[in-house]
């Protein structure tokens, strides 16, 4: 399934952006019989005009995803391309018989494609190249609104050493990656047309808000269910440690861990990227088997 399979808005980077906001809000959304019935005719007929209707259908979901993403500095038309790719692949894949909507199966499908987008944009420029450098990419933006909510431009100093402290990163680092992500964030509220319209005034819909909200619900106790049920392969030790690492809100430094432990820093933070390893693996293997993640 290709994007040249459907007839979808067209989507450029000379300010087409607004354009194509507009024109996928023409687009019904469907109730739940109907995308029942689209679903099974493309997958028992082929026929190309439904899976088209049930992709531009859920095009308005691809950009209020996109909207979430707006932080890491990178082209909000592109990461709706990305996502529509995405969103392509689950109707492809999707199996209405299983009792959900296309949007909570679409989501994992949509994120998936934008964070790799955005992952691999960023490798390109080497941010985000080592493992301390991809936890700062994407958590100082949640610490920040910790921190310091109402703070812009550059963090005050003792701000970049708090987050520095917290994700074992550089204050350089800090710095440097504060500047990237906020010097090109697009707020939801810049104008775009000539109509003094909003960015949120295009992607807002209260129908698609309580469904996307119902997706999140349910996708996050999935999350929560895995985690508790994975966590259980790991030894005493391996638990602690990646708790206070990278399960809290306030992570421990690894110079407390190393104390704490009688053992060197490097030693902690080797057991601490093991024992995520083995818990990544575990839930994904999990996740699959109970078909909560679409298969490649």
């Amino acid at each position: 399934m290709s994007t040249t399979s459907y007839n979808l808005p067209a989507l450029s980077n000379e300010g087409g952006l607004a354009a194509y906001l507009a024109q996928i809000k023409k687009f019904p959304m469907l109730d739940a019989e109907e995308e029942y019935m689209l679903a099974k005719n493309w997958q028992t007929t082929g026929n190309v005009k439904s899976a088209e209707k049930l992709v531009t259908s859920h095009l308005r979901l691809v950009a209020k995803i996109a909207m979430g993403y707006k932080g890491y500095g990178l082209p909000l038309n592109e990461m709706i391309s990305e996502g529509n790719v995405g969103l392509m692949q689950a109707v492809k894949k999707f199996e209405p018989e299983k009792g959900f909507r296309l949007a909570t199966y679409a989501m994992w499908w949509i994120k998936a494609s934008i964070q790799e987008y955005i992952l691999r944009s960023w490798s390109l420029v080497k941010i985000g190249t080592t493992t301390a450098q991809k936890k700062l990419f994407f958590n100082l933006k949640k610490l920040k609104n910790q921190i310091a909510p109402r703070a812009e431009g550059d963090l005050r100093d003792e701000h970049v050493k708090d987050i520095a402290n917290r994700l074992d990163v550089s204050e350089e680092e800090v710095v440097s990656m504060n500047r990237r992500l906020s010097g090109k964030e697009q707020s939801l509220n810049a104008p775009i047309g000539e109509d003094g319209d909003e960015w949120q005034d295009w992607v807002v819909d209260n129908e698609m808000d309580h469904e996307l909200k119902f997706a999140q619900n349910e996708e996050m106790e999935q999350r929560k269910d895995l985690l508790q049920d994975s966590i259980k392969i790991l030894n005493d030790r391996e638990k602690e440690i990646l708790y206070s690492r990278r399960l809290t809100d306030n992570p421990v430094t690894l110079e407390d861990l190393s104390k704490k432990f009688k053992i060197s820093r490097e030693r902690i933070r080797q057991i601490e990227n093991k024992a995520f390893e083995k818990l990544q693996k575990h839930m994904l293997n999990s996740a699959k088997s109970k078909n909560l993640l679409p298969a490649n």
